[in-house]
């Protein structure tokens, strides 16, 4: 048997539709032979060549194009904004993403195509529509590759449901970003005019953050429209906007008035430089190894502070409950600034080195004060160091809880900006770790200091500011999250809520069963200021009636208005209205509570609106595995405590994007890519400039510039947002964090190109041919249908279940693959080759197979269209745009709106499956054999092959 008996048709190379062997008339578009490209090239030009633009200093020079090539033309879009695209107006020889996604977003926003009905969504109810609120960003962000990751999942989503026939709505929004927004915009006001908040005073200062907000806040929306996402803008919510706000008061008095809010006095994350209380999650964590100089913000300009280091000193035992004259029990501490609020010093009530010092008393070497010595079990190890412990209650929550226990004093030493209070005796004003060396110094003159040794540890560090976080102990209010964690929790044992992947139910059980209580109030300017009004009576001011003072308790009114609480102070209090005098707290509510209310407050709970009963409950929340405390427990508990529903039936947690090393995406880094400059494109000497731009110490200036220059050396080039897409999603798998290659979003973008081209060579081949209804039937029903025709239809069948399963499970990684490997390998390296002979045989016998041959190309190229709009939404637009005569066969205004691909029975043809794999085989053991013998391709060679 001859080579050329063993292939379906000739196939003496496989047609690479990258731009290699392509060559297309550079006015008009239109592909011609190499032959006719080379006349093009020596013809006259018509006009001066211009010289190439200057190569940017740092960058590389492009390498020299090929012989053959001429420079590509930039297309650019001149559509109107909302417009369709005036795809008439150019046609790119190759794929130009830029060009390819303009125009497109404004005109999906201004056909409404992402509005829903929300009559529809009414009458369909929960099983015929799919409703998702976006996890609000900062409004101070930027976009991150976590955000973008974010975006393509719950956009692929979307576009498929929608396609499949559902009401569909996706809100986006923004969150206010409480610390984020005030530390930004003081930031800006100290650079700008030198000044504090506190010199303008609350009202202006708010009044600067909404200036802010209205002049910066719309920055990331915009950057979310560059990724396609198809959200309905008409919707777009602030956490700050009315409607949100009423919500926000209205949930915050229902739980006060359901026994659930309260004020108390505990320890909380505090930021000296700040002046607030911050959430778990604004802590950052630093490992320090040892010994370890840092600065603090606040304290002396260009100063560092040592930290790694634990301190031993000697407390003296009082003279009169001494055994022996100068005893001592010696302790040790890596916060010696703290030993001014030392209440007690503990010791293990079985230790026998202690026994006869139980109830005594140590003498503070810098205040007129006695220490008593406690015996605790549970916070003292007698094996551990001395076996005395020096107890600060209200500067460590371990130090708390044995204050508790022990019914100990509790001293707050540090002012809300980190300096000694004023019962810090001499070091009273100093900032605490200048007091912390001045400390030492004394210790040692007094001849109390017992060493200083090396210390593995671990400082909390708010993300924020920067600063060392401390323990302290102010009044706050919290929420009680007992019976609501444990709704939440049974919400998922019970099937009711599902978690995708599975794998993270333990987490949210080990999380809910152990909830505690929630600190939600804030002390800022910028936020929801708390509903709560302290009264004063006649002769009351605020020394006499401190509103931090707990024993003042019952002077504070929740209440949804101030004349509501002036109501309610004047009925509890037995006075008149006249006589009282309400101050609002000072405070804010902790951006959480008002993002804990966003799937249904978005719809403009409390009240019983048309949306809300259209589009509440919603279906799905899609967002990063690494808050699923911090806001997706709390928005389940929130719903289902504030209107009994679940807020979603199902979350699904993504994994966390990271460096192609494994590292983590930070700032801190240097190793940021900022999504827009994959898909614009970015230089190197821009990427190496936003790392000195950043607030890198020196030396990791030098390492995060190596390493960008090592990964990036001819900087990023534009991907666009389809191959970024492509790219995150190709990566998802469940479980596993996303570590980024971008080197393989550039390879996404080459399959982009090869989708291009590959519609490019369609054209050439389909020209004069209507596409009509029931092409599908009349292909596979021909007596003149070949194997090639009924194996290809087969093969897009089977990647039609492939993608639907692989969505509707999550597994995008699967999808994109399906996708990947049928227009590669299915398409392009096979069936675009065996129509070569087919289209090239112009004999008037051959038409009506031409004909099927032109049917099954169109059939397979806008299928294959609407199949990949949920992950390619731009590209699938430009080219389904550009199907000739498409309206015949599918009169939808947009591949958006159109119907997605259901596989159909009678398409799957497992024995043209295995037919023309066995050609593949063979055809592939031919090709390695010519490599293992170096045998040229236009070497005709007769090929043997035994069956058995």
């Amino acid at each position: 048997m001859s080579e050329a008996e063993t292939q379906p048709a000739e196939i003496s190379e496989p047609m690479d539709t990258g731009d290699k062997e392509e060559f297309f008339h550079p006015e008009t578009g239109e592909k011609i032979s190499k032959n006719a490209f080379k006349k093009l090239q020596k013809a006259p030009k018509k006009e001066k060549k211009e010289k190439p633009a200057p190569v940017p200093a740092g960058e590389k020079k492009d390498k020299k194009e090929k012989a053959g090539k001429v420079a590509e033309e930039i297309c650019t879009d001149a559509t109107p904004k909302g417009q369709f695209k005036r795809i008439e107006d150019a046609f790119p020889a190759a794929y130009q993403p830029r060009y390819v996604e303009a125009a497109w977003n404004s005109w999906w926003e201004e056909s409404k195509f992402y509005q829903p009905d929300v009559a529809k969504g009414q009458e369909v109810g929960e099983d015929g529509r799919f409703v998702m609120v976006i996890p609000p960003p900062n409004v101070t962000g930027s976009l991150h590759l976590g955000h973008a990751l974010t975006n393509a999942i719950q956009d692929t989503l979307t576009r498929w449901h929608r396609m499949n026939g559902k009401v569909t709505l996706w809100v986006p929004g923004v969150d206010h970003a409480g610390i984020a927004t005030q530390s930004v915009v003081e930031k800006q006001l100290k650079k700008l005019e030198g000044k504090s908040r506190h010199d303008l005073g609350r009202e202006e200062f708010v009044k600067k953050v909404w200036e802010w907000k209205e002049t910066y806040g719309n920055r990331i929306c915009n950057q979310i429209r560059s990724l396609g996402a198809s959200v309905d803008w008409s919707r777009e919510a602030f956490t700050m906007d009315a409607n949100l706000s009423t919500a926000v008061t209205e949930a915050f008095c229902r739980f006060f008035e359901d026994g659930l809010l309260y004020r108390d006095t505990r320890l909380v994350n505090w930021s000296c430089s700040l002046k607030s209380a911050i959430s778990d999650i604004e802590v950052d964590h630093i490992d320090l190894e040892g010994r370890t100089f840092l600065a603090v913000p606040n304290h002396k300009l260009r100063a560092t502070y040592e930290f790694g280091m634990i301190t031993s000193f000697a407390y003296k035992v009082a003279p009169e409950c001494a055994r022996t004259e100068g005893e001592e029990v010696v302790v040790a501490t890596t916060r010696l600034e703290t030993m001014l609020g030392d209440s007690a010093v503990a010791v293990h009530p079985e230790d026998p080195r202690y026994t006869h010092l139980h109830g005594k008393f140590l003498v503070h070497p810098f205040l007129d004060r006695r220490i008593p010595i406690v015996t605790d079990g549970e916070l003292v190890d007698m094996s551990f160091g001395t076996g005395a412990v020096k107890v600060t209650p209200a500067h460590d929550p371990n130090d708390y809880l044995c204050g508790k226990r022990n019914n100990l004093e509790f001293m707050t030493v540090l002012t809300d900006d980190g300096r000694i209070a004023a019962n810090g005796g001499q070091f009273a004003g100093m900032m605490r770790y200048d007091a912390r060396i001045e400390m030492e110094k004394a210790l040692d003159g007094l001849g109390l200091l017992r060493g200083k040794e090396v210390n593995k540890m671990r400082l909390g560090v708010c993300s924020r500011s920067g600063d060392i976080i401390e323990p302290m102990l102010t009044p706050q209010w919290y929420v009680n999250c007992t019976t609501m964690a444990k709704r939440a929790a049974d919400s998922v044992r019970n099937g009711e809520l599902k978690i995708v992947p599975a794998i993270h139910e333990q987490t949210w059980f080990n999380w809910l069963d152990n909830s505690r209580d929630w600190c939600v109030s804030r002390q800022l300017w910028w936020g929801h200021r708390i509903p709560a009004y302290f009264a004063r009576l006649p002769g009351e001011d605020t020394v006499n009636k401190d509103q931090t003072d707990p024993a003042n308790g019952n002077r504070w009114f929740v209440a949804r208005s101030r004349e509501a609480a002036l109501t309610k102070a004047a009925q509890a209090l037995g006075v008149s209205e006249s006589d009282i005098t309400l101050s609002q707290d000072e405070d804010v509510l902790d951006t959480w509570f008002s993002s804990g209310l966003f799937p249904f407050s978005v719809f403009a709970w409390p009240n019983n609106t048309e949306d809300l009963k259209a589009f509440f409950p919603t279906t799905l929340l899609e967002t990063g595995v690494d808050i699923l405390f911090f806001w997706v427990a709390r928005m389940v508990m929130m719903s289902l405590h504030l209107t009994d529903l679940l807020p979603f039936k199902t979350v699904y947690l993504h994994a966390m994007v990271r460096d192609k090393n494994g590292r983590k995406m930070s700032k801190s880094t240097g190793n940021v890519i900022d999504p827009m400059e994959v898909i614009h494109g970015c230089l190197l000497s821009d990427l190496l400039k936003k790392i000195d731009e950043g607030n890198l110490p020196e030396k990791e200036v030098v390492k995060a510039k190596a390493a960008q220059t090592l990964d990036f050396p001819d900087g990023i080039p534009e991907c666009g947002a389809d191959a970024l897409r492509f790219g995150l999603l190709a990566y998802t798998v469940q479980g596993r964090d996303v570590n980024l290659d971008i080197k393989r979003v550039v390879g996404y973008r080459q399959f982009c190109n090869k989708i291009w081209n590959a519609f490019k060579f369609t054209l050439t081949y389909i020209k004069g041919f209507e596409p009509f209804a029931g092409m599908d039937q009349y292909i596979l029903q021909s007596a003149l249908a070949q194997p090639r025709e009924k194996w290809i239809i087969s093969r897009l069948n089977a990647t039609i279940g492939e993608v639907d399963t692989a969505i509707a499970t999550y597994l995008f990684g699967n999808a994109t693959s399906a996708l990947h490997s049928f227009f590669l390998y299915d398409v392009c390296d096979v069936y675009l080759e065996v129509c070569k002979p087919v289209f090239n045989d112009q004999s008037e016998g051959n038409a009506e197979q031409v004909r099927i041959t032109q049917a099954t190309l169109y059939l397979v190229l806008e299928t294959f269209l609407r199949l990949a709009h949920p992950f390619m939404p731009f590209l699938t637009e430009e080219l389904w745009q550009r199907l000739p005569l498409r309206q015949l066969v599918n009169s939808s205004k947009s591949i958006m709106i159109a119907a997605y691909p259901a596989m159909v029975e009678n398409w799957t043809d497992a024995t043209a499956e295995k037919n023309v794999g066995l050609v593949q085989n063979a055809i592939h053991g031919a090709r390695s054999l010519r490599a293992d013998y170096k045998i040229a391709n236009h070497i005709k060679g007769d090929f043997y092959f035994r069956t058995e």
